[in-house]
């Protein structure tokens, strides 16, 4: 069976390139990956196989970061996991579709399997790899959030929050690449998704109110552009957790 078309936000004509990354980096995409236009399918098995791929690095994740905690004299409180699809009621409220959110209210990170399921299939077409990587930085992202607020780092702004989440996502990409357990092209998947989920551009009305409610609406929920939210990843990526958690909120 196929689950109905989805288009997830921001992925029609998305195409990656390395441009705005111009500084050495320890890994970096090798060149711009094919345009992917239109909806995207996905199928029973695209899920099954997003679901396993997350659940095989969730237990990775958790354990790393236990680790760390360890040895910064602390102690982490491993988040719950729970897919999803379409909406669902959470302690946070209702988890829209297409979405991926970190729950602090029940320690749990929620996820929409088919957006996640769309998200590897759109990294694997534009890429020629399998864009397993792509869905697993999602699930690095919320993990962070998990990781930032139970280290009291918590800002005021959400960009501020989102930065230090994509930044941890990259430190958690830099151990698994010292560890051995990336396959080629995985680095390349992971900044491909980075470069699929920037904050959309506003179109400006012309009406000063309505602009300025537009922007404040932006503000308050900013992940950041493409560039930045690629540049935070390669931040972690390169420089690992302390360099996400070098200032106080």
């Amino acid at each position: 069976m196929t689950h109905t078309s989805r288009l997830v936000h921001g992925l029609a004509g998305a195409a990656l390139t390395i441009a705005a990354l111009a500084a050495p980096a320890s890994a970096l995409p090798t060149g711009p990956a094919r345009p992917v236009n239109g909806p995207v399918r996905v199928t029973d098995r695209d899920i099954q196989a997003v679901n396993q791929k997350i659940a095989s690095a969730y237990g990775d994740l958790a354990n790393w970061w236990q680790n760390t905690f360890r040895a910064m004299g602390a102690s982490f409180a491993t988040p719950h996991i729970a897919r999803y699809e379409g909406r669902v009621l959470s302690a946070c409220g209702v988890m829209a579709e297409d979405n991926a959110e970190y729950c602090p209210n029940n320690n749990t990170i929620y996820y929409d399997e088919v957006f996640v399921a769309g998200m590897q299939k759109t990294a694997a077409d534009a890429l020629g790899t399998d864009g397993d990587m792509a869905a697993v930085g999602i699930i690095a992202h919320e993990m962070g959030h998990a990781v930032a607020m139970q280290l009291g780092r918590e800002y005021r702004d959400s960009y501020s929050n989102e930065a230090t989440a994509d930044c941890l996502a990259g430190a958690f990409a830099q151990h698994a690449q010292q560890s051995g357990e990336l396959e080629k092209g995985d680095i390349d998947e992971a900044f491909y998704g980075m470069s699929l989920s920037g904050d959309p551009t506003p179109q400006r009305t012309g009406n000063r109110r309505v602009d300025a409610m537009i922007q404040a609406s932006l503000a308050r929920s900013s992940h950041g552009t493409r560039d930045q939210r690629m540049n935070n990843f390669k931040t972690g990526l390169d420089g690992g957790p302390a360099a996400c958690l070098d200032r106080q909120p």
